[in-house]
């Protein structure tokens, strides 16, 4: 048995989905955090179900492409009932999506979420109202604090079995009457599909691109017939044929709101006052400085005091250990690696990783996020790219990989192309450990902050060098902003759990193996042969030791490994001992901006394309190469 969740983004649907089967999908106060679907197994009152996430979406339509693929899935995958996901505080507005569910024709409950903002809002559902007009099960829950959610999936296990199949819902006349013309022609055509042939007509009239294709492949006959049934119906209401069936579905939501709801006197609370300073023209700006560096601080306040005890207790143990297996000797090296792969990973990554990916989180589960895009539009603005370019960019900051994924949100190739390009220059946390771990460690914060407002002045310029060569219009930022929340302990943890899962489970097995790799080379020699290859990059021309050759490498494959492999190359995590200021510096400027890991060049390369992957990626290289060389000039003047 398979159930989906459905709904508008910011509606908690991914929230429900993890409170039932473990927290798997990456959930956010964020609009447009997803544009893919996560499956799971979940074991609900003793019966296994596959429970599938879709990604939010404001309509059953292919226009967009998060809700591309929930069409997809949902016309093509096997599945026995769709829960819809509403958020209750905008109830009127979310009902557009439900009355379009509806027209699936199969089992079906809605999961009347976020009742407790509803009543914050002053609103009051009359739910057994609510599920009379739609004539499914209607079930209220608050699915961060857990409420509701066993009734609601012994409800959906009742229907599903049952198979009942929900209501279609109804237009006005002349919807109807062109709804019905094109059904005959498709049924008369012999047009056959998984879905039910009334609401294939009616995505047909909405010009849908995925059912119009579907009817242009299996019944091209009717293609003329249909045209002018379209035509009919925008003469009659003077519209385009999208915005009359549309209207019509508007419509029926506002009329089921006006039965079922009431709305009453909002409470004004903290949320409300802190909002007005947040979104402020005058407050805005400073305070979205003054959080950001209350985190950068944090973080590197927290990772010092984790690393500090953690690098006195493994210079001991390898101390002892390269007493009783000098590293000269092969199963010295071996273990040498092993040993410093490991305890790259506790001492130089995760003390700093892990404060990070609590901050973030906590930034994303409070609304944060969203509510830094809308001040930074008009910063975005300047540079050529705005709109809903600003939340890939903010996602990077995370990771670059479901930055790069989430610029199919973006309508515009040109925009899709920029993003993509720029978000490739945001420091991901695999380099932010290496910003704390090198610059912040050896140097101080300041400097380390100094490198975060160079990636910006640096991005910036890219971007407005861009937009004037690739041309184009960006459209303006049109974004929902969702309540302000505490996040709470449980999701905060579980998020920050399954990032750091696929440090410990991908990257830090990468670690180990490459320190061993390094390790070999160096017994055998290559790796002086390697790094006398480099030697006019790393020598020559960025003024570093040789031995920082295959570090560079390395750093393909993962950003952490540059930082670990450094450790390892130079002989010690003393750092600040063999490496001068200039040299510290030079080098991280050169990770933080130079080719992205192997896992972001693979997700460009899906979404963009080798040829747009390969330009962005030598960008990379050129840009790393003009800071390190403009920096070296720098210390020499100074």
């Amino acid at each position: 048995m398979r159930f989906l969740l459905a709904g508008q983004p910011n509606s908690g649907k991914s929230t429900i989905f993890n409170a039932i089967a473990g927290y798997r999908a990456a959930t956010a106060n964020f609009p447009g955090s997803s544009v893919s679907y996560t499956l799971s197994r979940a074991l609900i009152h003793g019966r296994e179900v596959d429970v599938v996430d879709l990604p939010g979406m404001y309509s059953l339509s292919s226009v967009s492409p998060e809700a591309g693929e929930a069409v997809r899935y949902v016309a093509e995958e096997d599945w026995d009932l769709i829960i819809n996901v509403v958020d209750a505080s905008r109830l009127e507005r979310s009902l557009e999506l439900t009355l379009q569910l509806l027209q699936l024709e199969r089992p079906m409950v809605v999961a009347l979420n976020m009742m407790d903002e509803a009543e914050r809002h002053g609103m009051k559902i009359d739910v057994e109202a609510l599920a009379k007009s739609l004539g499914v099960p209607v079930v209220p829950t608050v699915g961060r604090r857990g409420q509701g959610l066993k009734g609601l999936f012994r409800t959906a296990l009742q229907a599903a079995h049952g198979g009942s199949a929900a209501g279609t819902g109804c237009f006005d006349k002349e919807v109807q009457t062109a709804v019905a013309q094109v059904q005959d022609l498709l049924e008369d055509a012999g047009f056959e599909c998984r879905l039910p042939t009334k609401l294939v007509a009616t995505k047909v009239l909405e010009l849908d691109p995925y059912f119009t294709e579907k009817v242009r492949q299996s019944a091209p006959q009717v293609e003329n017939d249909i045209d002018s049934i379209v035509e009919r119906l925008q003469e009659t209401h003077g519209w385009s044929a999208d915005q009359v069936v549309s209207g019509c579905r508007h419509a029926m939501a506002h009329t089921i709101w006006d039965e079922i709801g009431e709305l009453g006197r909002p409470k004004v609370g903290w949320r409300e006052r802190v909002d007005r300073l947040l979104l402020h023209p005058w407050t805005g700006g400073p305070l979205m400085v003054l959080i950001l560096s209350a985190v950068f601080y944090t973080v590197f306040g927290v990772g010092q005091l984790l690393e500090a005890p953690l690098v006195g207790w493994f210079d001991g143990i390898q101390a002892v250990l390269e007493g009783r297996f000098p590293p000269e000797t092969l199963v010295g090296a071996l273990l040498s690696g092993i040993f410093l792969g490991v305890a790259g990973g506790l001492t130089i990554v995760l003390p700093y990783l892990l404060p990070f990916l609590i901050a973030l989180s906590v930034l994303e589960d409070s609304g944060y996020l969203p509510r830094m895009a809308y001040i930074l539009d008009n910063l975005m603005h300047r540079i050529g790219l705005h709109g809903k370019s600003v939340l890939p960019l903010i996602l990077g900051y995370g990771c670059t990989v479901p930055a790069i994924m989430a610029t199919r949100i973006l309508e515009s190739k040109r925009d899709r192309r920029i993003t993509a390009a720029l978000a490739s220059f945001i420091p991901c946390s695999a380099r932010t450990i290496v910003v704390y771990g090198l610059v912040a460690a050896y140097l101080g914060p300041l400097w380390a902050l100094g490198i975060y407002l160079l990636n910006l002045l640096v991005i910036m310029v890219i971007g407005r060098v861009l937009s004037r060569f690739l041309k184009g219009r960006s459209p303006g930022l049109i974004l929902e902003i969702p309540n302000l929340a505490l996040p709470t302990a449980n999701t905060m943890f579980a998020k920050t759990w399954l990032s750091l899962k696929e440090f410990l489970v991908i990257a830090w097995p990468v670690l180990v193996v490459s320190s061993i790799v390094l390790g070999f080379l160096e017994y055998f020699g290559a790796g002086a042969f390697l790094n006398a290859a480099l030697t006019p990059l790393t020598v020559w021309t960025l003024g570093l030791p040789a031995a920082v050759g295959m570090t560079l490498i390395f750093g393909v494959l993962r950003k952490e490994l540059t930082l670990v492999m450094l450790v390892q190359a130079m002989g010690t995590n003393r750092l600040d001992q063999v490496l001068t200021t200039e040299q510290l510096v030079v080098f991280t400027l050169f990770v933080v901006f130079y080719v992205p890991c192997a896992a972001t060049i693979a997700a460009m390369a899906r979404e963009l394309g080798w040829k747009d992957t390969a330009w962005i990626s030598g960008l990379t290289v050129v840009v790393a190469l003009a800071l390190s060389v403009a920096a070296r000039f720098v210390f020499a003047v100074v």
